[in-house]
C-alpha cells in the first residue's frame, strides 16, 4: 500500500489518518488486559498459549477494524456476500499476521538481549500489544480501500492476496527464473560472508546482512517489474539514487528484516532452537532473498499496471511511507 500511489494517498488522507489513530488505541488497551489475564493464569510464559491467545484476539480485532473501515454493519456485509473477505481478513490479516508479528517482536527482543524465556513479562506484553495495534491498522486500511472502490473511486490493486496468487500460479515466466537466481545469489553471498566473518552467523549479524541482501534483491526485481521492456541496467538508470535508496529501505530492507525476525522467532520459540546452525541461517537468508525478489516483482508489476491505467500519476514512485504524510499534506 505504500508503493502504489493511489493506495498510499487513500490511506494517508488527513481525516482517515485521524480515525485510524483513534481506532488503534483500543486494541492496545485490550491487549494489555489480555496480557494481565494470561499472567494471572500463568499462561503468559507458555509460548503456544501466548501465540494462540494473541492470534485469536488479533482475528477479532481485524474483523472489527475491517467492518469500521467499510463503514457498514457486519450483518450487512454478510448479506452482501462478503463472507469470504471477512474470513480472509480474520484468518490471514488477523490470526496469522498477529502470530507472525508476535514472533517478530519476540525475536527482535531476543536478538537485542531481552529474551522471552529469561524475562517473559515484558516481551509477552509487547508482543500482544504491537501485534493487535498493527493488525487493527492494516485491516482498517483494507476495509477503507474496499469502501472507496465500492463508491467508484479507481483502486487498481486492493491488497487481498488475489493478485499475488494470480502472478504466482499463472505467470511463472515473470518470476520463477528471477526468484531462483536471487535465492541462489543471496544464499551464496551470505554463506561466503559467514565463512569469513563469524559475526555474520549471529542473530544481530544476520539481521544486518539480510537487510542489505533482501533490499537489493527486492529493488532489482521491482525495477524490472516496473520497466519490463528495458534491461535491468536501463531500468535502474530511469531513477535517481535517492529514489532507489528509498525503495531499497522500504519495503526492501524493512520487509527483509521483518521476514527474518518472523523466521528466527519460529525457529527459536516454536522449534526450540535458540542458536540456529550456519546451514540453517544460509537457507533462511536464501529463502528470504527469493521471497523479496518475488515480492518486488509483484510490486513493480502492480505499479506498472497503475501507471498504464492512470497516466496522471506523478513519477515520484519510490516513496518512503515515513514522509508520505508530508508529501501529501495540504500544508506542504
Amino acid at each position: 500500500m505504500r508503493v502504489v500511489p493511489t493506495l498510499t494517498l487513500a490511506v494517508t488522507e488527513e481525516g482517515f489518518r485521524k480515525r485510524k489513530r483513534m481506532l488503534m488505541l483500543w486494541p492496545g488497551f485490550v491487549a494489555f488486559a489480555l496480557y494481565r489475564g494470561l499472567k494471572a493464569m500463568s499462561w503468559h510464559d507458555d509460548i503456544v498459549s501466548l501465540l494462540l491467545a494473541g492470534g485469536a484476539f488479533s482475528a477479532l480485532v481485524a474483523l472489527v477494524a475491517y467492518v469500521c473501515g467499510r463503514e457498514r454493519r457486519l450483518v450487512e456485509l454478510l448479506r452482501e456476500g462478503d463472507a469470504w473477505n471477512l474470513a480472509w481478513i480474520g484468518s490471514r490479516i488477523g490470526f496469522l499476521y498477529g502470530v507472525q508479528l508476535s514472533l517478530m517482536v519476540l525475536a527482535l527482543l531476543k536478538a537485542a538481549g531481552y529474551g522471552y524465556f529469561e524475562h517473559p513479562d515484558g516481551p509477552a506484553m509487547m508482543a500482544l500489544i504491537i501485534a493487535a495495534t498493527s493488525v487493527a491498522r492494516d485491516a482498517f486500511e483494507i476495509g477503507h480501500l474496499r469502501l472507496l472502490r465500492q463508491q467508484g473511486r479507481p483502486v487498481v490493486t486492493v491488497p487481498d492476496g488475489n493478485a499475488l496468487w494470480t502472478l504466482v500460479t499463472g505467470r511463472g515466466d515473470r518470476w520463477i527464473g528471477r526468484t531462483a537466481a536471487a535465492t541462489v545469489a543471496v544464499g551464496l553471498v551470505y554463506g561466503g560472508l559467514a565463512a569469513v566473518a563469524p559475526f555474520v552467523a549471529t542473530d544481530m549479524g544476520q539481521l544486518a546482512v539480510i537487510g542489505v541482501l533482501a533490499g537489493t534483491a527486492c529493488t532489482l526485481a521491482f525495477v524490472r517489474g516496473l520497466q519490463p521492456a528495458m534491461t535491468r541496467w536501463e531500468g535502474l538508470m530511469q531513477y535517481s539514487r535517492w529514489e532507489l535508496l528509498k525503495f531499497f529501505m522500504w519495503p526492501g530492507m524493512a520487509f527483509g528484516w521483518t521476514y527474518y525476525l518472523i523466521a528466527l522467532g519460529a525457529i527459536s520459540f516454536l522449534l526450540a532452537v535458540p542458536h540456529p546452525p550456519v546451514w540453517t541461517r544460509v537457507l533462511m537468508t536464501a529463502a528470504i532473498g527469493g521471497l523479496m525478489s518475488l515480492y518486488g516483482s509483484y510490486l513493480g508489476r502492480s505499479r506498472w499496471q497503475e501507471e498504464r491505467l492512470h497516466a496522471t500519476i506523478p513519477p515520484s514512485v519510490l516513496r518512503c511511507p515515513f514522509i508520505a504524510g508530508i508529501l501529501t499534506s495540504k500544508k506542504a
